[in-house]
């Protein structure tokens, strides 16, 4: 198992597993390596050390990926807005084009109030902010758009 550190060409970091190098190469030319992001396909690998667990067996605990500097900082905000992303997903339920229209239905108690997310037209939403309902314009990862694992 080959794990390599890669990055989008709009600089997000991320981490893949591939069986080999050519199974990397091969999933790249079909472009199924896509950024967790923002979902771009021009992938490239990223120069990276190997991991090495030093510690192991001697009960101390193994040698931590460096965090401090501004790539540190960029991944920890990029980790905590891919985990939100995936709360949201996970808790809310996908009505699609249908936004606006479920959203005015619990507004006005027409069912019950429930967390949603889809997709609505700049004129849509701003009719519904008119309206008194609270919507938020979120542009969710390419990859959290289909099931979850």
């Amino acid at each position: 198992m080959k794990v390599l550190d890669l990055q989008c060409r709009h600089q997000h970091v991320f981490e893949g597993w591939f069986a080999s190098e050519d199974d990397f190469l091969d999933q790249c030319r079909q472009a199924q390596v896509q950024c967790p992001v923002c979902g771009d396909a021009a992938i490239s690998k990223r120069l990276s050390a190997p991991r090495l667990n030093l510690a192991a067996g001697r009960g101390e605990s193994p040698l931590a990926p460096e965090t401090a500097g501004p790539q540190g900082a960029e991944q920890a905000m990029q980790h905590a807005w891919m985990a939100l992303a995936h709360r949201i997903v996970a808790n809310t339920d996908d009505v699609g084009e249908h936004f606006a229209e479920e959203a005015r239905k619990m507004h006005y108690g027409e069912t019950k109030e429930r967390g949603i997310r889809g997709q609505a037209s700049q004129a849509d939403a701003e009719s519904l902010i008119e309206e008194g309902i609270a919507v938020m314009s979120l542009s969710l990862p390419v990859a959290f758009k289909g099931p979850l694992q």
